[in-house]
């Protein structure tokens, strides 16, 4: 069921993104169950909740609707919650506005969105079979299809914190969209997470230099905090089963049978300030 009120709260924030690809976004204003622009541009409210604002087909490499539950079983049993206590944990006090870029379920956001009882939250996402679940992640979040690479369809410095948890990093727009003092938090793989299961299964490496290239794509931030999250967590066959189909893994890997294992959760937390 679609939250009005909800869209109420959160449609200011919005750009159409029709007329932001021409450098006008206008604002946007909801009537009925549609978001609609000045140039009369209309983007229906789904019954699921959320609002396609891609404008195009998703890509074939798109989360599937099988990548979102095995990322929501994964989630929920808590393998990860470490991380989402460092993320949480980040998001500055008085943050009145959250978005997490590359959402997926919207198990971040919607765990940061807890500790902020004023806050609103947006989950943004390629990906309609994950935007119809955020929908449904927390009370106080709204859900959108929208590209990371393209010009995100919110108004320029309406962000209060941005998430990027093992998501796709587009600094130049994040920095248009942050508010003056705003920041990004981004989680990035250390070279030892997952290495068990990576040489068990053969999963996809870890990009060298990855360091070095998120330094230079946030060299207009100032770095304002670094949290190293490191763990040992037990898996059992299902959950590395979720764990594999979850992410890109899935479109090059069969889900593993009769596999259990100890593995390193081993992940870098940086905030950057605009």
């Amino acid at each position: 069921m679609v939250d009005l009120a909800l869209w109420d709260r959160a449609v200011g924030l919005l750009a159409c993104p029709v007329c932001g690809r021409v450098g006008d976004p206008g604002p946007m204003a909801r009537t009925a169950a549609s978001l609609v622009c000045g140039a009369g541009h209309r983007f229906d409210l789904a019954r699921q909740g959320h609002v396609n604002l891609l404008g195009r087909a998703a890509p074939a490499n798109a989360d599937t609707p099988a990548m979102v539950a095995a990322r929501e079983r994964f989630l929920s049993a808590g393998h990860y919650r470490p991380l989402a206590e460092a993320v949480t944990a980040a998001v500055p006090a008085g943050s009145r506005v959250l978005l997490e870029v590359g959402a997926g379920t919207g198990w971040y956001v919607a765990d940061a969105l807890d500790s902020h009882p004023d806050a609103l939250g947006v989950a943004s996402d390629i990906s309609p079979a994950a935007a119809r679940r955020a929908a449904r992640s927390h009370p106080r979040m709204v859900s959108l299809v929208a590209d990371t690479w393209a010009r995100l369809p919110l108004q320029d410095a309406s962000v209060d914190a941005l998430l990027c948890v093992f998501a796709p990093r587009n600094a130049a727009d994040f920095a248009r969209v942050l508010r003056p003092g705003g920041v990004a938090i981004v989680a990035t793989p250390r070279p030892d997470h997952l290495q068990e299961l990576r040489a068990e299964l053969g999963l996809l490496g870890i990009h060298e230099g990855k360091d070095d290239q998120l330094t230079a794509q946030f060299a207009g931030y100032q770095q304002v905090d670094h949290t190293s999250v490191v763990r040992r967590i037990e898996l059992d066959e299902s959950s590395i089963a979720d764990l594999v189909a979850m992410g890109p893994n899935a479109h090059h890997h069969p889900a593993p049978q009769g596999l259990t294992a100890t593995v390193t959760l081993s992940v870098d937390v940086r905030s950057y300030r605009r």
